[in-house]
């Protein structure tokens, strides 16, 4: 199976967040732990759940971007165009009257899905600045119930016209997913998620980050009715890319 073939059946429950599938079987505390985790994963997704059935009921923010889904992808990729050439316009402008403008309001053109790395500055990367991007951040840039939510309210509410899943070369938490080493704390609860893409990788990390964020952009556009609603309707456009942390350059996967 290519990359791009990968559906949503191909993680955890039908939420598609990945953190849900049911727990490793396993002995003494190790296992009570994991089934601790499953049974709050599992109530998280049915509130995500709940919330996709009330879609109908939430209501829009008063002011959002006029920009279409198509106009709003060329802006965010003529900022990446900026960025890289060192021409930054969003630096530039007036904190002081931007912070007045989105003090009770904020009206994002674009949603993106980035990972945690500090290596991937999001606003600087699109050469955008205060109130124009609802930024969601974790490690792995993998979708879960509480990011699927924040998105869906970036979407339904905020009115975004583009969700970006960013992936970055030398991603830490796609390269640790495919060690499979022991880690401390919770950081494994990463694998889960990110272990399809790594799947159809063939143990090619760059194949594995690109096929990662194009898993993680196809379960938002199939598991959220917020998000698949709005695509249907024309509203939004998801799509998949990638930032070369060493030129800056920002790719968009097909």
């Amino acid at each position: 199976m290519k990359p791009k073939d990968i559906s949503i059946r191909a993680v955890g429950m039908a939420c598609g967040c990945g953190s849900c599938s049911t727990p490793s079987a396993g002995r003494g505390e190790d296992a009570d732990l994991a089934r601790r985790g499953f049974m709050r994963n599992a109530i998280a997704c049915s509130v995500v759940a709940l919330a996709g059935a009330a879609v109908t009921r939430v209501r829009p923010a008063a002011a959002q971007s006029a920009l279409t889904p198509d106009a709003a992808l060329k802006e965010l990729m003529d900022g990446n165009e900026r960025y890289v050439g060192g021409q930054l316009r969003s630096l530039n402008e007036d904190l002081s009257i931007l912070k007045s403008k989105n003090a009770e309001k904020q009206e994002p053109f674009a949603a993106v899905l980035s990972c945690a790395d500090s290596r991937v500055p999001v606003e600087f990367v699109f050469d955008q600045s205060i109130g124009h991007l609802f930024v969601v951040r974790v490690a792995g840039n993998i979708t879960t119930p509480e990011i699927t939510a924040s998105l869906e309210y970036g979407v339904a509410v905020l009115g975004t016209k583009v969700l970006m899943v960013l992936g970055h070369g030398n991603c830490g938490a796609v390269k640790a997913t495919m060690e499979g080493k022991a880690v401390p704390g919770q950081i494994s609860a990463l694998y889960a998620p990110i272990r399809p893409a790594v799947d159809v990788a063939g143990g090619n990390l760059d194949a594995a980050i690109d096929a990662n964020a194009r898993l993680q952009a196809s379960l938002l556009s199939q598991a959220s009715p917020i998000i698949a609603g709005a695509i249907k309707e024309g509203k939004l456009k998801v799509v998949a890319a990638r930032y070369d942390i060493v030129s800056g350059k920002v790719s968009l996967l097909a």
